[in-house]
């Protein structure tokens, strides 16, 4: 291991993170199982990128059949990206009904801003304080933990809102927040920026998914639109079913974006992400910016996501994800009945945690706790993160096939963690 993480820095230069502080070196994957180099299983309770399971036979027989066929870029005719693509969009509702497909989501993300502006000919755009979208030196500037140092200055064309938190601000219906788009969107324009788009996760992801009625997204997306500006919903957290509810995670909010973004479990951990929207908007990102990607839409990565739809289907994993979610929410919620670091348990389909705090009264975040608790999970066997602004949020993500034998072995070894790591150690 100790020769491994040295090997790590003198090839790939300092910084470059691992997760935990004794990282872990995997060397299989099956499912919801990950082995690492000693032969210990672990169960993943984080990677949505393996979106149907780790090594999913459907689509790795589907990668090699393709494989072993043809693979070339998308300047050349093939039935594979048009059947993709016919079948994804037929996932949306009217009028988006194109796409472009891209390599990473930080790709998309920075299409769907360039697709922002040639439609408005502004550039500005409002995103969160506490998200994240890429890290391309557009959209690096779009997280206020992933700013450069350095670099072209870009920031200038980003305002940040403040980030909706259930559990601390009271905004059940989305106004409040609407209100601080707003006034980003002022800001915009009285700088001479413009204003060109809204960027936001549906979920909220990495805000610690908060809790939210029905349609809460609806009064911030009436004000972009009020303002000739587009609506991007970033789905390559939230998408392709993991919410439960529905397939997109923007239905459930009651919208319907301009724009689009995917990635991470499109392909299964085959790099594949892409861009949804409208014809109009797809012909004047067209005119607008000469764009080709050498390798998105490339047969293989076809054959990957489409496998991926397949599985999704056939497995019924959308309605899966609303019954393990809601399983999981009574489990978590029975766990801070006997824990009091538990402030708050919540959840959105297959992406469910609880978030610590030092005082249920004073609600006051416990990001240190947090840190340990997930530590201490990795030590026993079972992989997860945290998030939120505070990084006090447990972020259990875990594949699509997580089932109930699943859910009661990570709440069990969660309920053996926390007591017997008090909240002041």
């Amino acid at each position: 291991m100790t020769d491994l993480i040295a090997r790590r820095r003198a090839l790939l230069g300092p910084n470059v993170p691992t997760f935990y502080a004794d990282p872990v070196h995997l060397v299989r994957g099956e499912g919801v199982w990950l082995w690492d180099a000693g032969g210990r299983r672990y169960l993943d309770c984080y990677n949505n990128v393996p979106h149907v399971g780790h090594c999913n036979p459907r689509v790795t027989d589907a990668l090699c059949a393709q494989a072993r066929t043809l693979n070339t870029h998308s300047r050349y005719l093939h039935e594979g990206l048009l059947d993709y693509v016919e079948r994804l969009v037929a996932t949306f509702e009217a009028p988006l009904s194109t796409a472009l497909l891209t390599c990473s989501g930080s790709e998309a993300n920075d299409v769907a801003l360039r697709m922002a502006e040639a439609m408005t000919g502004r550039r500005g755009i409002v995103a969160t304080d506490a998200t994240y979208h890429g890290n391309t030196a557009l959209v690096s500037h779009l997280s206020r933990s992933n700013v450069p140092e350095v670099g072209f200055g870009l920031g200038g064309f980003v305002r940040h809102v403040e980030a909706p938190d259930s559990y601390r601000i009271e905004d059940p219906d989305g106004r409040r927040f609407a209100a601080g788009v707003q006034a980003a969107i002022d800001d915009l324009e009285s700088s001479g920026v413009g204003f060109a788009a809204l960027i936001v996760c549906p979920l909220f992801l990495n805000e610690g998914f908060p809790t939210q009625a029905p349609g809460w997204l609806q009064p911030a997306a009436t004000v972009a639109r009020n303002a000739g500006g587009l609506l991007i919903c970033d789905e390559v957290q939230s998408g392709f079913g993991r919410c439960g509810s529905h397939f997109w995670a923007h239905r459930r909010q009651g919208v319907v974006p301009d724009v689009v973004t995917l990635g991470k479990p499109m392909g299964n951990g085959h790099p594949v992400a892409g861009v949804v929207t409208t014809p109009q908007i797809m012909a004047r990102f067209r005119q607008a910016f000469r764009y080709f990607s050498t390798f998105g839409g490339n047969p293989v990565s076809c054959a990957a996501a489409t496998a991926v739809l397949d599985e999704l289907e056939a497995r019924g994993l959308q309605r899966h994800a609303e019954r393990i979610g809601r399983l999981a929410h009574e489990r978590l919620s029975a766990l801070a009945r006997r824990h009091e670091a538990i402030g708050d348990v919540r959840h959105s389909g297959m992406v469910f945690g609880a978030e610590f705090v030092l005082d249920r009264s004073t609600r006051e975040p416990a990001g240190d706790y947090a840190e340990r608790v997930v530590e201490a999970m990795r030590a026993s066997g079972v992989l997860l993160s945290r998030l939120g602004r505070h990084r006090n949020t447990l972020k259990i993500r875990p594949p699509m096939v997580f089932d109930e034998s699943h859910l009661d072995l990570l709440v069990d070894t969660l309920d053996a963690v926390l007591t017997r790591l008090p909240i002041a150690g």
